[in-house]
C-alpha cells in the first residue's frame, strides 16, 4: 500500500502551525475552557449538579441593588476619568513636542509611574489622602477641618488622581509618538497659507492624531475598569460607596463562593467593554472615511 505523498507546499502550509501550537494549546486551556466554563456557571443555580436557569441570573443581578450601585460608581468614574485623562496627556504631549530646556526630564518624569509597583504606589496614596496624612496636615496649617478624603464624598477624587497619575504618562507617550509622525512640512504649508495656531492644530494636528487618540480612548476605557487594584488596597473590601466598584462586587461575590453571581457579573462586565469598544471601531472608521 503506498502512501499518499505530501507536496513540499503542504508541509510549509503545516509549519505556521507547528510554532502556533504551543501558544494555541495554553490559550485554549488557561482562556477559552475557563471562559467557556465561567458561561455555564451562569445559567445553571448551583456549580455542584446544578439545574439550568437560563437568564435567571442575570435577572436577578439586575435587580440586585449592590450590584447595580457597583455599575453606576464604575460608568460615573470611566465617563469623567476617559476624557480627563486624554486631556491631560494630550496637552503634556503637546509641551513635551516642543523644543524646551528640560523636556527629556519630565519625559522621563511621566512615565517612571509605569515602572513602579502598585504596592508601593498605594503605599504613598495612603499617606498621603489618609485621615493623618500630608495632605491633611497643610490643611490643618491653614487652620482647616481635615477630611477623611478615603472615607467619604471625595473618595471617588481620590482614586480620580491615582488614576491619573498612573495612566498619563503612557498615553503622553502615545500623544508624542502621534505628533512626531505628522510631517512638519503640513505645518509649513499652513503658515504660508497665513493658518494660525487654531486652526493647525484644529486641521492638521487634531485630523492625524484621530487614530492615535481612538487607540488612546480604548486603553484608557479598559484600564478604568482595572482600576480596582488601587482601590481595594487604598480602601480595603468595602469601601465608601462612591468607589463601589464593579470589581468589588466581584471578589466579594467570589469570597462568598457565589459563582452564580460571579460570573454572571463578569459577562455582564465583559459585553458592555466589548459594546463600548465596538461601538469605538465604527465611529473611527466613520471619522477615517470623512478625513479621507
Amino acid at each position: 500500500m503506498k502512501w499518499p505523498k505530501i507536496s513540499a507546499k503542504r508541509k510549509i502550509n503545516l509549519l505556521p502551525w507547528l510554532f502556533l501550537g504551543p501558544s494555541l494549546t495554553g490559550f485554549a486551556l488557561f482562556y477559552l475552557l475557563p471562559f467557556m466554563d465561567g458561561f455555564f456557571y451562569s445559567l445553571v443555580d448551583s456549580p455542584l449538579n446544578g439545574n439550568f436557569v437560563g437568564l435567571r441570573n442575570y435577572s436577578e443581578l439586575l435587580r440586585n441593588p449592590s450590584f447595580l450601585t457597583a455599575l453606576a460608581n464604575t460608568g460615573k468614574f470611566t465617563l469623567v476619568c476617559v476624557p480627563l485623562n486624554m486631556l491631560f496627556s494630550l496637552g503634556v504631549a503637546l509641551l513635551l513636542n516642543k523644543k524646551i530646556q528640560g523636556s527629556n526630564f519630565f519625559r522621563t518624569l511621566f512615565i517612571t509611574p509605569l515602572v513602579i509597583p502598585v504596592a508601593s504606589v498605594v503605599l504613598v496614596w495612603q499617606a498621603f489622602f489618609d485621615i493623618n496624612g500630608v495632605l491633611n496636615s497643610f490643611i490643618h496649617a491653614l487652620n482647616l477641618q481635615p477630611v477623611d478624603w478615603l472615607k467619604s464624598e471625595w473618595a471617588r477624587a481620590a482614586i480620580l488622581v491615582a488614576y491619573l497619575w498612573k495612566n498619563t504618562g503612557y498615553s503622553m507617550v502615545l500623544f508624542l509618538a502621534g505628533l512626531q509622525s505628522i510631517p512638519v512640512e503640513y505645518y509649513e504649508a499652513a503658515r504660508i497659507d497665513g493658518a494660525g495656531r487654531l486652526q493647525e492644530f484644529l486641521r492638521i494636528t487634531l485630523i492625524y492624531l484621530t487614530p492615535t487618540a481612538f487607540f488612546v480612548f480604548v486603553i484608557s476605557t479598559i484600564n478604568s475598569f482595572k482600576v480596582f487594584r488601587e482601590t481595594y488596597l487604598m480602601a480595603g473590601e468595602y469601601p465608601h460607596s462612591s468607589i463601589y466598584m464593579l470589581q468589588h462586587y466581584m471578589n466579594n461575590m467570589f469570597t462568598a463562593l457565589d459563582y452564580q453571581k460571579l460570573t454572571s457579573a463578569a459577562f455582564i462586565m465583559a459585553a458592555f467593554i466589548v459594546a463600548v469598544v465596538l461601538l469605538l471601531f465604527i465611529v473611527e472608521r466613520k471619522i477615517s472615511r470623512l478625513i479621507n
